[in-house]
Formats: structure tokens, sequence, C-alpha cells
């Protein structure tokens, strides 16, 4: 499809007449060797930013999710996250699929990524500034240092860093295939004339917002129009126009990300969307004296075109972010306005939430939304825990409080242990999938931690649903109630049990050792409570107390069953921080 399009916009730029050979200027130009040599520079260019971006990435490796963990309330602290999340992976595009992924993950709100995607608009323009530095004399040596350090490096940063030089190098190697196919046409009146028509506004953006979405990569068009410029084929006033068609094909990448996604997602495309286009619609109307404004300081510095064309493009997303990041509140509240929130029931049907193939390439990230569905399963535990401990103090089966209207408590137990089957599935797979991209060391001893949490959880699901629930109907069969004395020790040894599922959300949510460490400590503490618990027990049996006898062995299976999640959780927080050991060693 995209070389489709290439070829296509390639005979646009050059009349048929000229193809067919009819003008004398025609006579030395080779269009098939030049279509050829333009579609392997973009080829080579697309795929060196490819490289770079996958190198950036290993390098940052996990500082990526600290960086995007300092995103708070303040706007502008994630206007400058997002502008250097996207000087990492080289793309807004990427950039705005990660943010729909992160609120639909709920790990950051609507109104939070807004800065950040003002910020991915000024951090995509750091690509540009390089591509108008005119390298590509130094791109093989670039290759070679790049691939010998990938080749003879030992630690996986070292050889992220060869990956870096190789893509940079291949990325400027692109350019000059291109430039070099287009040299040609300096003197071919025909193109000539096509690009001036290009100073057209309307014609300009919409060639540029065509090749963007096709290609996706925004970058790109930028990088392609600076090697024009560098031939002297095109004029900032031509220039400009593509560069605002760029921004707004940009906006179909988001768009097809919010697909199937939810409410909160699919304002983060709209909100892309909106910036650009209503970027573009401040700019469109005053083209010439913008170009007269890059032209004025290009005269300060003696910039190039190709500079100037960087330069148009860095000052048109400085300046969008700048206006609309003061009434950023104002825009939230007016998209929320076009999506409002809708009044659902909550689907009863499992489904993952959080984890996204999308993000896959950027391990850091995708290791982000695994632990995000993983913090998922333990609120799932912590609702059937709560639960669980009703129907042994309560005449009545009472109604599941999220579902009351449907479901009784016990078949909401049932339903959400097939959900953290489902989950636990879905999960390890994603955890496997993540286990095939390139990883830092540690990413894959956490992606192996991980798989312990699961198997724990899922243990901690099976003691609930398999050792706990059939003791209700056991326990209705005998007829009696546990004595005074052992319900209240009953209910505050799952109170406490209680707590340990709740701190495994916190934990998985922002890796945090210190309540780990909780956890861990309070494991012991709560295996001396048990035993306290069995001692007390054990007195009422002894004095042949009537409900303590006639429900002695429920009583004592739930002890144990209690035991057992304790011992699950302390396993889980157990392997959080063995992994938070290794990555400080």
């Amino acid at each position: 499809m995209r070389i489709l399009f290439l070829a296509t916009l390639f005979f646009l730029f050059v009349p048929i007449a000229a193809i067919g050979g009819s003008t004398p200027n025609n006579s030395s130009i080779s269009w098939f060797m030049m279509f050829v040599g333009l579609l392997g520079g973009l080829v080579f260019f697309l795929y060196g930013m490819d490289k770079m971006s996958s190198g950036m990435k290993s390098t940052a490796g996990n500082s990526m999710r600290t960086i995007l963990a300092s995103l708070t309330r303040n706007k502008y602290i994630a206007f400058v996250v997002g502008a250097f999340v996207t000087m990492i992976i080289q793309s807004s595009s990427a950039t705005t699929v990660m943010l729909v992924s992160f609120v639909q993950a709920e790990l950051m709100t609507f109104a939070q990524s807004l800065g950040v995607i003002l910020g991915a608009k000024i951090g995509t323009t750091i690509t540009a500034q390089m591509v108008a530095f005119k390298l590509t004399d130094y791109a093989m040596i670039m290759i070679v240092v790049g691939f010998g350090v990938r080749l003879l490096a030992k630690s996986e940063k070292a050889r992220s860093i060869g990956e870096i030089l190789l893509g940079f190098g291949m990325l400027f190697y692109g350019m000059k295939l291109m430039s070099d196919a287009m040299y040609p046409l300096r003197s071919y009146p025909g193109f000539i004339d096509t690009m001036k028509g290009l100073e057209n506004p309307m014609l300009g953006i919409l060639a540029g917002t065509l090749f963007t979405a096709l290609v996706q990569s925004s970058s790109a068009s930028t990088g392609v129009v600076i090697v024009l410029a560098q031939q002297g084929l095109i004029t900032i006033e031509a220039g400009i126009p593509i560069i605002l068609g760029a921004n707004l094909g940009t906006c179909i990448t988001a768009a097809l990300a919010s697909i199937g996604t939810g409410r909160e997602a699919k304002r983060v495309a709209v909100a892309h969307i909106l910036f650009n286009v209503v970027g573009v619609l401040l700019f469109v109307f005053w083209i010439p004296q913008f170009s007269e404004l890059i032209r004025s300081i290009a005269g300060m510095f003696n910039s190039s075109t190709a500079r100037q064309v960087a330069n148009a493009h860095t000052l048109f997303n400085i300046s969008v972010g700048l206006f609309f990041l003061p009434f950023l509140n104002l825009f939230a509240a007016l998209i929320i306005r076009l999506l409002p929130d809708k009044k659902i029931d909550q689907d009863l049907i499992p489904s993952a939430w959080h984890i996204d193939d999308a993000i896959l390439d950027t391990p850091a990230i995708a290791l982000q939304l695994a632990r995000a569905e993983i913090a998922r399963m333990a609120k799932l535990l912590g609702r059937m825990h709560n639960a669980s401990m009703v129907p042994f103090v309560s005449c009545e089966l009472p109604q599941d409080n999220y579902f009351p209207e449907r479901l009784n408590l016990l078949q909401g137990i049932e339903m959400r242990e097939r959900k953290i089957d489902f989950l636990g599935e879905q999960i390890r797979l994603y955890l496997l999938k993540i286990s095939q991209q390139s990883l830092l060391e540690e990413q894959g001893e956490e992606i192996n931690s991980l798989i312990a949490v699961l198997n724990s959880m899922e243990r901690i699901g099976g003691v609930i649903a398999r050792q706990i629930i059939p003791l209700v109907t056991r326990k209705k069969a005998i007829g009696k109630d546990f004595s005074e004395e052992g319900t209240s020790e009953l209910l505050h040894y799952h109170e406490k049990v209680g707590k340990q599922l709740k701190r495994l959300e916190e934990i998985m949510l922002n890796m945090d050792v210190t309540i780990a460490q909780k956890v861990h400590r309070k494991k012991f503490h709560y295996s001396d409570y048990d035993s306290l618990l069995r001692k007390q027990h054990l007195q009422r049996l002894l004095a042949m107390k009537e409900e303590t006898v006639e429900t002695h062995v429920i009583h004592m299976e739930l002890m144990d069953a209690m035991n057992n999640i304790n011992i699950y959780c302390f396993e889980i927080a157990e392997n959080i921080i063995k992994l938070a050991n290794l990555e400080e060693e």
C-alpha cells in the first residue's frame, strides 16, 4: 500500500508527458532509476529511524517507567515529559498510541495525557533538527562504527548505543540516496513547476497529509522536504504547507489506536486530532508571513533552506504547544462534553483491560501495562476475599455488591474466579511476547518474577473458590453458627489477610518495594496471630463449648485457607523484593 502511494506521489510530482520522453530536458533522466533511488532512500531512512528508536528505548531501559511515573497533575511537567519521551522513541504517533494504552490501563487520567500530547509535538521536531545537519558524508562512518559496536560489545547497553549509531547512519545514508536520486530534477522544468505549485497551501497540506498518513511518520515527511530543500527543489513557502499536512497525517494513527478502547482512551485520540487540526488552522492563513519570519531568522544565522524547514517545523509545534498549554483544563472539559461518559453495566465476561500488543516494541512500557493488569487481578482477589466470609456470618445469602441485580454473592465469587483464570493466561502470554523483544537483563528478570507472581495469585483464587466457598454448604448442613468468640476471631483474621491483598494491588501498580517489605514482615506477624487463635479455639474445644465442637472442622479449615493466602501474599512480596535487589546490583 505504501509503495503504491509513493509511486503515485512520484508520478504526481513528475508530469506524465515527461515520462513519455517528449521533452528534450527529459533525455538525460532515467525515471525508473530515479524512482528506485527515491524509494530505496526512503526505506533506508525509515529503517534507520526504527533502529535508532529501538536503540534509544533499550538504552533508556526501565528509566522510561520512572519518567512516566513522574507524571502528575502538573501540566508543565507532563509537557516536558512528553517532549522527552517522544525524543527517545522518535515518533509522536507512537507516544499518542502509548497514551491511549495508559489511559485505558488507568495509569494516568485523560487530563494528564493532554500535557504529554503537546510535549510530544515538540519532541518530534528533534528528528527534523538532526536531519537538517548535512551529515550524509559521514553516514558510512556511523554505519561501520555502529555495526562494529553492535557486533563486538558485551553489554546490552553498549550494543544499544551501537544500534543508535547504526540507525543514525542508515537514516543519513537514506537521505543521501534520495538526494542523489533527485539531483537531475534540479534542471527539469516540469518538476520545478510542480513543486512551485505546492506553494498553494491546500495542495501542499493535502500532499503532506496523504504522505504522512500512509508512511505513518511525520519525521519521514519532514525529512523528504529537507532533502528537497538541500537540492534547491523546494521553497520555504512550499515546505511549510507540507509540514502542516504532516501534522494532520499523524492523526490517523491515533484514531486507529483508539478503536475498540474505552471512553477516556478515545478522548486522547480526539485531543490529539483537535490539537493538530486547530494548530494547522492557526497557521494556514498566514503562511507567507510565517515564511518571512523564518527567512528573517535564517538571515541572522546564515541558515540554508533545509535549516529553515526544520526551524519552521520546530517553531510551529512550540507555538501550538504554548498556545494550548494554559487552557488545558478548559480543553479537557470541552472534549469530555463532546464525548461524555456512558452509563453502562460492568462486563461479566472475562476480558483484559490493560495489556496492548501495540506497545510490545517498548518493553519497559509493556511491562508496566502487564503489572497494571496484575494489579487488577489483585483487586479482583480482594473482592473475592471480602465476599467469602459473608455467608459464614449472615443468615441470608446477599446479592453481589457490584452486580446486585444479576448475581448473588457466591455467583459473583465464581465469576471473578473465572476472570482470574482468564487474566492469568492472557498476562502470561503477553509476558512471553515481551520476552521475544530485545530486553535488558533486568527486564528479563522482571518477566520471570511476574510469572511467579501470577502463579501465586492464581493459587489465592483457588484457595477462595475451592477451599473456602465449599465450606459454606458444609456449614449450612450442620445448621450451627460459630461461637461468638470464634466469629470475632475469624472476622479479625479475615480482615488482616484482606489488607495483605490490598497491599498487593499497590505493589503491582507502583512496584513499591517498601510496601512489599511490609507484606513480608506482616506475614510473620499474622502467622503468630494464627497460632494464637488456634490455641484460643483449642481451649474452647477442650471446654466442650457446643458451638465450637460442632463447627470445629470448618473453623480450622477456614483458618488453614486464610493462612495459605497469607503465605502466597508473602511469596509475591518476596519475588518483588528479590527483583528490586537484582536491579540495585
